[in-house]
This record gives C-alpha cells, structure tokens and sequence, in this order.
C-alpha cells in the first residue's frame, strides 16, 4: 500500500529538531534567488501556517463551547462563519483559500477551468485574501511566491514538511509562543547568512535581552525609532511573561526605514499577538518624519546603524537640543531624538559605536559634554567585541533618565552620578566568529544597574568592583574631559593574593622564562642542524 504525504514525513519529536528539519528544509530553496527574497518566501510561510494554525484553534474552541450548551448544528456554523468571534480573540479571520489545509491538498498545484495555477500562485492568493480580510495586514505579506524564479516543486514540498508540524496549543507554550520561536530562530539564522546586511533587521538576543533586564519595562508606551524585525518588542513581551505581568500593560510604538524589514515587523508581532499599530501604515525616515511626532514614551530601546554618513538633517530641528550632530554621522542625532522622546520620568537604553564615549570630531564631544551636564546620562558599559556577527568590532551601551532622583525609578538618589560598567571581559565564544553571554553574565550586568538605582529587584547593596564598575560623579567626568570610556574609571581588577611574596614571585618568574628561552634556544640549533643534513 502506498504511504500517505504525512507518512513519508519523519516529524521531529523535539522544538529543536523542528527548527532545525525546517531551515534545512527551506535552504532548499536558495539559489536562483537572493538572500532577502528567500527571506521574505520563508517568513511569509511560517507566518501563513501560524495564522492558519491559530484560525482551526479558535474553530475548535468555538465548536467545543456551543456542543457544551447543546446548541444545534446550524447554530454552531453561524457562529463559526461570525468574524468578531475570531478577531474578539486577536485571531485573524482566514478564508478557506487562505487556510493551510487548502494549500497542502494543492502543494502540487491545482487546476482551475481548465488551467494549472501553480502552488506558488495560490500561496500569493491566499497572501491577498488575508490582507483583504484583515485590514491591520494590509501591505504586509509577501506576493512573491509565483515567481519564475521560484522552484515550484521546492516551494510544494515545503508546505508538505510544514504541514507535518501543528503549532497547537500545549499545556507550557501557545501555538503562537512555538511559531514565535521558529520565526525568532530563522530570523536569526538569516542575519547570520546575510553577514553585514543582517545587522539591519536582526540584534542578537544576548544584547537585547541586556537592554531589556535593566530597563525592566512593566508598563506604558515602549519605543524603538529604527526597529528592524521587532526583536526589542519580543523581549520585552518575554519579560512581561517571565516576571508574571500582564503582557497588555505595554503598547508598542516603533518606526523602520525599510520596506521588507518593516513588514517583518509587522509580522512578528502579528505572530506574538501584538497590535502592530503603533509601527504606521507604512515604512519611514525617522530623521525625515518622526510618525509619533508629540508622543513621549516611557521606556525606549534602540540599536541604531552606526556611523550613518547619509542622513537627512535639519540644523533647525528642535530635536537637537544639545547640539546639532555632523553631517556625516548620525550616532548624536539618534542619541538626541532618543531623549527627546522620553517622558519626564521615561528611561532609554541605546546600543551604539564605541566611538560615541570620547569622540570630539564635528561638534560630537560639546554634545556629549552638554548631555553629562544636563545630567540624562545615567549609565554607559562597554560591551565586548564579536557580538554581532557581522561586526566584529566592540560596541558600548547608552542609558538616559530625565529623572534620577530617588522615586518611580529605584530608591537611591543618583543626580550628579553616571555609572561606568567595563564588561569586556564577560561572555564566551560560541564559535569562531561570535560570542555570547549567558544568562549569568546578563544578571551580573543588570543587577549592577538595579543595585546602582535601588530597585525592588535588586539583589544587595551597591559598591564600586574595581576592573568592573564605578559610580563616578559629574566632576569626575568633567576632569576627564567628559570622555565615558568605562575603563579610565573602573581601573584594574584586583588581583587575588596567592600568598607568595612579589620578590620572590619575580625572581621565580624570571628563572622559568629564562629556562624556557634556553629551550627554545636548543630546539631551534636541533631543527637548523636537521635542516642541513637535508641539504
């Protein structure tokens, strides 16, 4: 008897090996097209199974409710045709072309009045329909799919390994929590592919989680004015979750400059469940029309391009409060429009070039000065190298407060202080071109600031560790001439005393050096005589 479609298809058994069978699966499809086209084909399908998945959830939910009241049949149809009872739920409405099942029965194509209509023509209907049916996706989805540059027979065995893997709901995760991981994970392995380019749309989760643990948002408008795939917005939700508070006590506000990037966006917080409305109706220039002009946010994060030397820039812009930024780097003017959204008791955390704590180049250093005397700047770390993986360079991270005073933000009054934070020297290598921290290294960081501030969720006191950390005063900074380099300030770690005296350590030292030098000496006489013989 010949196997059935869902039979030849090994299912993997753990999240993993799903994630890991799926992105084996459609790298297939790489080759006639480029690296953000297959991006957008694959994400465009993960997001089309989620919302179907969720579309025959809410069915079922539905369906098991009225049976429960014995309603009759005709009842139950009704209201499985009413869109409010699916849209009342954050579910999308999806029309029976749209929905997966449709698609899987016609993954080889499917023939209308006497026409083959490819799987890849059908997928960018189904594309169509969803946004005509939910007006919050118009412009979203991707209508690439019928392509002659798209292999028909890859794209129809695709949606066949997809439809082997049901994003249901479990007792630990939702089904929009396990697609939200699948498209987290190929979101990061396509800013891995794309090298440089994939910094655009992706901040690896180490540094945003960073960010995320030290602000702690817990409630109000959460900001990020070049937002990329929404990654910033996703972490803060986990946060949301893992400190069990509600996850609607936060509404999210961003703007992004690129088209695909944006309607990646959109589609990753569709997947979490998250109103997409605060991104616009479209892409923007956030220099060139900040789309929430006069809204001020509670808590922002930010990973900027760097060093962005084309910009449109308005020396009249009431943004620059601190000074115009030069015409050829943006890094001051991000900084700036960053704390000129800020509510009076609002804080940011903003990801930038090292070259921001001691430039002085086109006014940057008089800008940076006017900031640590206006006294917004609450906290600068230094970052190790290799984070990103497309730069290899270390980064350093930026937080503002309008207000340090004891209060809303912690209980410790920190007016006149910046905290300097050297965390160089933390993380590992995960392989040969980036690293990572673990989550103890994250704590470490974010429970120095929470010390700092005395928040409720700090664990001890604060104290100044030599090599790591230092509260250093605003005429501190001033003799320093206002440079924020972490590492002038923390000084060197101490070295732990392992009880032999220095003299005597020296003395020792200088006999093995000079032993292995004697050593290296012979060894080197041994293989030039070896190397004559040869002659």
């Amino acid at each position: 008897m010949a196997r059935t479609k869902k039979e030849e298809i090994k299912v993997p058994s753990t999240m993993k090996e799903i994630k890991d069978t799926l992105w084996k699966s459609a790298d297939k499809l790489r080759g006639s097209m480029d690296a953000s086209q297959y991006k957008d084909v694959v994400l465009g399908l993960v997001f089309l199974k989620y919302v179907s998945d969720s579309f025959e959830e809410r069915q079922k939910d539905i369906r098991a409710e009225l049976e429960a009241q014995e309603y009759p049949e005709d009842v139950i149809q009704e209201d499985l045709a009413d869109v409010d009872a699916y849209t009342s739920e954050n579910v999308f409405w999806v029309a029976s072309n749209a929905r997966w099942e449709f698609l899987q029965k016609n993954s080889k194509g499917k023939e209308v009045e006497g026409k083959h209509k490819s799987i890849g023509k059908l997928i960018d209907e189904a594309m169509v329909q969803l946004m005509t049916d939910n007006e919050s996706l118009l412009g979203t989805l991707p209508q690439i799919y019928g392509r002659d540059n798209i292999d028909q027979r890859r794209l129809g065995e695709l949606v066949d390994l997809f439809s082997s893997t049901y994003f249901a709901t479990t007792k630990e995760k939702k089904a929009r929590d396990l697609l939200g991981e699948v498209y987290e994970y190929f979101l990061d392995k396509f800013a891995k592919a794309e090298g440089k380019r994939g910094g655009e749309f992706y901040t690896p989760q180490p540094v945003v989680r960073t960010l995320v643990e030290i602000l702690e948002p817990t409630e109000g408008r959460v900001y990020d004015p070049c937002c990329g795939s929404g990654g910033m917005f996703m972490q803060a939700e986990k946060f949301l979750e893992a400190t069990k508070r509600d996850r609607s006590a936060i509404a999210v506000y961003g703007q992004e400059l690129n088209e695909r990037t944006w309607r990646m966006a959109k589609m990753n917080l569709a997947i979490h469940a998250i109103s997409a409305a605060g991104l616009g109706e479209r892409w923007g220039d956030t220099f060139a029309r900040d789309i929430h002009a006069g809204t001020q946010m509670d808590y922002i994060l930010a990973n900027p391009p760097f060093n962005i030397k084309d910009w449109i820039r308005n020396e009249e812009d009431t943004r620059w409060k601190y000074g115009v930024p030069p015409a050829r780097n943006a890094n001051f003017a991000w900084m700036q429009h960053i704390v000129s959204k800020l509510k009076p008791h609002g804080e940011a955390g903003v990801v930038m070039a090292n070259g921001t704590m001691t430039s002085q180049s086109g006014g940057e250093g008089e800008i940076r000065k006017n900031m640590v005397e206006d006294d917004v700047v609450s906290c600068v770390i230094a970052m190790p190298g290799q984070l990103f993986r497309s730069v290899a360079i270390p980064v350093c991270v930026w937080f503002f407060a309008k207000d340090k005073t004891a209060g809303q933000s912690g209980s410790v009054d920190r007016r006149g202080e910046v905290l300097l934070i050297d965390a160089r020297q933390l993380g590992h290598m995960i392989d040969r071109t980036e690293r990572a921290f673990s989550d103890e290294d994250i704590q470490r960081i974010a429970n120095t600031f929470r010390t700092w501030r005395g928040r409720a969720s700090a664990e001890g006191e604060y104290e100044d560790v030599a090599g790591f950390c230092k509260s250093a005063s605003i005429e501190e900074i001033r003799e320093a001439g206002y440079a924020l380099t972490p590492g002038r300030y923390v000084g060197m770690a101490e070295v732990e005393d392992d009880g032999e005296p220095i003299d005597e350590k020296i003395a020792r030292l200088t006999l093995e050096l000079t032993a292995a030098l004697d050593e290296s000496a012979r060894l080197d006489a041994v293989v030039r005589e070896q190397l004559e013989r040869l002659k």
